[in-house]
């Protein structure tokens, strides 16, 4: 389907403007047609939403639920939000506006968008349909700012490792290219037979001078084939992830916290399953997501649904069930994973610098060590 905007006449001649989606312009206008509107101008949507930066979407939520907690009409808005925005965002919410302005539903406005996920449409549509919209929009900005930084919490944790391994490989890179050929070929030069650490270490740096291309070809191969494999079996990945306790209580966090989410909202528990599933970021959790729906649908009880899950969660849900409870039982769930997230996450981060820094230690005691031992083997020759 594509999203054509248009300008036309209604009834009295009244101009009007809008956007609908169809396959083709002529369906298009019979659309309108079908609808008593008249179109002088239509022309394919012009999506700037492939250029906006999803990220600003949780302070985007923020500042519309402050303004519309603050009694402003959605449409007054939208323009104010337009108005404070910058570049690709600030054209999106001109043309959701102008949307608005023309009739169309709130959500449905949304809808026609990249930038927000399913689930955020849903819940807007729900507030439509209750009169809660500062409610929802309120709730909408807690879940994806909590999202964010968790998001940010795993970057973090990143930036050191990464960083180490940037600095070392360089730093070695160097070393084995340019300091030790000098150091070596005195050796070398010696004629004497050289300890098997020695030799290995000129191999090493052998290879870094003569080549270097081939190294980085292979690292470059290397990683496309771990890409297309990690593509080919990302079933098969997420599975063995969830054998890791840190992995598993993040992917357990973000699918119970997107759940639970969705059935506060008064999503019916086959549509909220159905959007949290994906929203875990793992195919596993998914699968057995997509499973559930299907046993819960045939007439199973969901904690029997959901019996893949951790038997703790599933006895959340049969007591939140029974009590009426079920998504403040979610909720439950869902900050408990994300405590043992954090805590595991201190944890690994906690061993990762002196994990590091031993690492670092052996690969230097290595070059130190090869380099010393033929000299002392000189030294013990000469006398």
């Amino acid at each position: 389907m594509t999203a054509f905007r248009y300008k036309a006449y209604a009834g009295a001649g009244r101009e009007t403007s809008g956007v609908i989606t169809a396959e083709t312009e002529k369906e298009a206008a019979l659309k309108l047609r079908e609808q008593g509107i008249y179109p002088r101008q239509l022309t394919p949507q012009k999506t700037s939403a492939s250029k906006v930066n999803s990220s600003a979407l949780p302070f985007m939520t923020r500042e519309l639920s402050l303004l519309l907690a603050s009694g402003v009409p959605v449409l007054d808005a939208l323009r104010s939000l337009q108005g404070e925005a910058k570049g690709p965002w600030a054209d999106l919410l001109g043309n959701i506006a102008d949307d608005v302005t023309s009739g169309m539903r709130f959500s449905r406005a949304l809808q026609q968008y990249g930038v927000f996920p399913e689930f955020y449409v849903r819940m807007v549509a729900s507030g439509e349909a209750s009169g809660t919209m500062e409610a929802v929009m309120r709730s909408l900005a807690d879940f994806l700012e909590e999202e964010a930084r968790t998001k940010a919490r795993i970057k973090s944790a990143l930036i050191y490792p990464a960083f180490m391994v940037v600095v070392g490989t360089i730093i070695l890179s160097f070393i084995f290219a340019f300091v030790m050929p000098k150091i070596t070929r005195i050796f070398i030069d010696s004629g004497k037979a050289l300890p098997l650490v020695t030799r290995i270490l000129i191999f090493i740096s052998s290879a870094f001078v003569n080549y270097w291309w081939a190294m980085m070809l292979a690292v470059i191969v290397a990683g496309y084939g771990l890409r297309g494999y990690l593509r080919k079996n990302r079933l098969k990945v997420d599975g063995l992830l969830m054998g890791f306790a840190l992995t598993r209580s993040l992917y357990l966090s973000r699918f119970t916290r997107a759940f639970g989410f969705l059935l506060d909202g008064g999503l019916p528990v086959l549509k909220a399953l159905e959007l949290s599933g994906p929203s875990s970021g793992n195919r596993r959790i998914e699968t057995e997501v997509r499973e559930a729906r299907q046993r819960l649908s045939e007439g199973a009880d969901l904690s029997q649904a959901l019996h893949g899950f951790p038997p703790v969660f599933t006895q959340l849900l049969s007591t939140g069930q029974k009590s009426g409870q079920l998504a403040p039982a979610v909720k439950k769930a869902a900050s408990s994973y994300e405590e043992d997230f954090k805590r595991r996450l201190d944890r690994a981060l906690a061993l990762m610098e002196p994990t590091m820094i031993l690492v670092m230690g052996a690969i230097v005691g290595f070059i130190v060590f090869s380099v010393l031992l033929p000299i002392f083997q000189l030294n013990q020759l000469v006398k």
